[in-house]
């Protein structure tokens, strides 16, 4: 049975968390791999500024654990994981996780083939989401699908955002229909609508992850970025999803509010474009954290983040540099996955 059938959801990822889990980097399968320690430091960052919030566990390769446990000493909210992987972005590979109105906890584990077969291996990070699952003790559901996290985003009353550009890709699940795929969407996350945009940011290796363009910020009410440049090839981009989005009605039957977030300035590294989104925040418990990119971006830095704390007045911003390990081709929504909170 699934988890629509077991009364299982996914619930909205700013509800209350048990912990966030997290991988750390792997050089042999970075873009950049002299950047390694850089990255690291970015990581490092993002890990510290999650644990003022809330416990986290990282998942690292066996042979890197004392190095990196060593980081971390004395900070009693996070903890290392061993778990071989081959790369870093767990809010891909990892599980989601869903709960019942029990309130018992269960994941998805769904199948990963590394954003359409563009890094070679991924088995390891394949069987990483089954581990996680085994570790903390709960039931897993084994969704015969193609999909990473960053792909959906949800409201917690039935309602889902996605981008076609990703979810119907052929190097994903080339032997599925579109009404496949949303059926098998819709029976393991728990929703009855799912509002399809049509593509992702300019330069998005992920073939157009929701986590960079659009977000939920409460039932009703979506964040998104924009670009209100015409010389901007994410201009054409956002115009369209600002127009599905004032035309769209969630499964409660409700029109949607947009909070819409300025873009960064454009950025690229070795000629090819860098994915800056605001979008790519995460909540904590009783906070964001919220990649900023300073230089160039400094204004936008300052108006996305009154922005976010006007939407959210009972949360404290934390920001961190957004720039550390975008090169690699995400930021700090990629990295995490959400444990939400069980209840007794």
């Amino acid at each position: 049975m699934n988890p629509k059938q077991l009364n299982y959801t996914m619930p909205a990822e700013w509800t209350e968390h048990e912990r966030t889990f997290i991988s750390w980097p792997v050089q042999a399968s970075m873009v950049y791999p002299e950047h390694y320690e850089q990255v690291s430091a970015g990581y490092a960052e993002l890990v510290n500024a999650i644990a003022e919030f809330e416990p986290i566990t990282i998942v690292v390769n066996p042979q890197d654990l004392d190095k990196v446990s060593s980081l971390f000493a004395g900070n009693d909210a996070v903890e290392c994981l061993p778990i071989a992987h081959n790369d870093a972005w767990l809010r891909d590979n990892g599980p989601t996780f869903v709960v019942n109105r029990d309130g018992e906890l269960a994941g998805v584990n769904w199948k990963f083939n590394a954003w359409g077969g563009k890094y070679s291996p991924w088995d390891l990070d394949d069987a990483v989401a089954p581990q996680i699952l085994e570790h903390v003790g709960v039931k897993q559901f084994d969704a015969p699908l193609v999909m990473e996290g960053g792909s959906i985003h949800t409201d917690g009353e039935g309602t889902l955002l996605t981008t076609e550009e990703c979810l119907l890709n052929t190097n994903r699940n080339p032997e599925l229909s579109r009404e496949q795929i949303e059926g098998y969407v819709k029976e393991f996350v728990n929703v009855d609508n799912i509002i399809w945009l049509k593509r992702g940011l300019s330069g998005d290796e992920t073939d157009g992850h929701v986590d960079n363009i659009a977000c939920y910020a409460a039932p009703g009410k979506v964040i998104l970025q924009v670009c209100d440049d015409p010389s901007d090839a994410n201009y054409a981009i956002t115009q369209e999803n600002r127009r599905i989005l004032s035309e769209a009605v969630d499964a409660k039957g409700r029109r949607l509010e947009v909070i819409e977030l300025e873009q960064p300035p454009y950025a690229e590294y070795e000629e090819s474009r860098l994915t800056l989104s605001y979008l790519n925040f995460y909540f904590v418990n009783g906070g964001i954290i919220l990649p900023v990119f300073g230089g160039a971006a400094e204004e936008t830095d300052r108006k996305a983040t009154r922005k976010l704390q006007a939407a959210f007045p009972d949360r404290r911003i934390r920001t961190i540099d957004g720039m550390a390990i975008i090169r690699e081709g995400g930021n700090v929504h990629c990295t995490t996955q959400q444990m939400p909170a069980r209840r007794a």
